[in-house]
């Protein structure tokens, strides 16, 4: 047999606890190996070169693995070895059955001053085995957040020269990739060891978004130090591709602050390190108020009227936009929409209308209607919104961040109504009724609620400033009771 099928043998140390008994010390053995089809098992042995006291275990290779996998490449993890700190060891792995010269051997040193610890997830602890001390010296260990220096996480545990077992246990709040170990002696100048438990583990870093609705300012804030990339961004539907918003990026070095965000389910934070990306939308699940859109025919021939409905006062601009296999769509000159004086915008709940401004139709809900006002209205040609690839998008102005909604592909009937088949980023609904689907007509009497898709606005999200202009409607006018 060739002395080559014996690959590799890999050597380290580990911590087992259990909550009763302390924690003890272990090695741990790894070999790669190519099979042979005379290759029964393997066999490893650690003697220790004090003592001259020897321990082994063997794996056994059964016939059938054997027939299936001669030539491959095996790993073989075996049982682990107790051990003690700073004590040294001899270490051989050979064939079972024993051929000669094809073995591996080393030495190893399980160095004394070092210590092992072991996460305890479902109990948010780590369990620390502090090294054997000197006969005149204790010894210290810690949590801390690694920053310049590492600040302490709560106050530095002490084990003293004749405290029965090495063990400590020391609680963690958050598992940070900044969340550090540090363990010295007791002694003048005695070198910092440090470990970092969760250092691979950033998911946490991304969670610390805070919406401050005075101000409307969104903001984020490492616990950690990062080096990497913040932006916010634009998902039309869950699991899309997040469109990044232009004038968004920041360093992710330090606190993150956007100031006048619309708080619309689609926009997003996407953080970028040299570990990938993650995506966070704080407004998607959390209730928070967001301004709605909906397309009906106009009372004016040849025209649909899009209705803004909104929580509070706003500004809205509407686009229309041909889609394109490259993002963003080229997009028309943008229309301003008309604004609803206050009085008329309470008439949504049935007050009479005003000659001058026609009733908007109400927002409607899978469960009925809601109270949203309505409170900014324009008309588009119709032939322009019916036309193939076409979407209506609807922007609000009066915020600094901000995404769309968006309807596309209106097929509008003969008879003044219309139907619409989604476009293949569009995340609208029909809601007059539950068992409308795709390409149902909207008559009259039954608006349609768009909820964002995709976008073209001047200056924010790198739309061609040739197809982004704002064109100003004229000012409605400042009196009246109507809808």
């Amino acid at each position: 047999m060739s002395r080559s099928i014996l690959e590799a043998l890999t050597l380290s140390t580990a911590m087992r606890c259990a909550p009763h008994d302390g924690c003890s010390l272990l090695l741990r053995v790894q070999a790669s190996l190519t099979l042979h089809e005379s290759l029964r098992g393997l066999e490893a042995c650690s003697m220790s070169l004090d003592t001259q006291e020897t321990q082994c275990q063997s794996v056994r290779v059964s016939r059938a693995s054997r027939r299936l996998r001669v030539g491959q490449q095996l790993q073989v993890h075996f049982e682990c070895f107790e051990v003690s700190v700073a004590q040294s060891l001899y270490v051989t792995l050979r064939t079972v059955p024993h051929f000669c010269g094809v073995r591996l051997d080393q030495q190893y040193h399980v160095e004394a001053g070092k210590f092992s610890y072991w996460v305890d997830r479902g109990r948010k602890v780590i369990l620390v085995q502090v090294p054997e001390a000197r006969a005149d010296s204790d010894y210290y260990v810690r949590l801390c957040l690694k920053w310049f220096t590492c600040e302490d996480v709560g106050a530095p545990m002490r084990v003293t020269v004749n405290r029965v077992s090495r063990a400590v246990s020391l609680p963690y709040s958050r598992e940070l990739p900044c969340l550090c170990l540090e363990g010295w002696s007791a002694t003048p100048d005695a070198v910092r060891m440090q470990a970092c438990p969760f250092e691979n583990d950033t998911e946490a870093l991304w969670d610390a978004i805070r919406y401050h609705p005075g101000s409307q300012a969104l903001s984020w804030e490492p616990a950690c130090p990062v080096s990497g990339h913040v932006s916010l961004c634009w998902r039309p539907e869950p699991g899309a591709l997040c469109h990044e918003l232009e004038h968004s990026g920041r360093s992710a070095r330090g606190r993150v602050q956007y100031p006048l965000v619309d708080t619309q389910p689609q926009l997003c934070l996407k953080f970028s390190t040299g570990r990938g990306f993650w995506v966070r939308c704080p407004f998607e699940r959390l209730g928070f108020p967001a301004w709605k859109m909906t397309v009906r025919p106009a009372a004016s021939q040849g025209h649909l009227r899009v209705t803004f409905f909104s929580p509070s006062a706003a500004s809205f601009k509407v686009h229309l936009c041909h889609q394109r296999k490259m993002w963003p769509p080229a997009c028309h000159p943008a229309i301003r929409a008309t604004p609803l004086p206050p009085a008329s915008r309470h008439t949504t709940a049935g007050l009479a209308p005003h000659p001058h401004f026609p009733r908007p139709a109400p927002l409607p809900t899978q469960g009925g209607f809601v109270a949203d006002s309505a409170v900014a209205f324009v008309d588009i040609p119709r032939d322009e919104a019916c036309a193939p690839s076409t979407c209506i998008q609807g922007w609000r102005t009066d915020v600094h961040f901000s995404t769309p909604q968006q309807l596309c592909d209106l097929q509008c009937t003969p008879r003044g109504a219309f139907q619409s088949s989604l476009g293949p980023h569009s995340s609208a609904k029909i809601p007059s009724s539950r068992s409308q689907a795709k390409g149902a007509t909207v008559t009259p009497e039954g608006p349609y609620l768009g909820r964002g898709s995709t976008a073209c606005q001047p200056g924010d999200l790198g739309a061609d400033p040739s197809h982004c202009q704002n064109l100003h409607a004229t000012p409605a006018a400042t009196q009246g009771t109507a809808d």
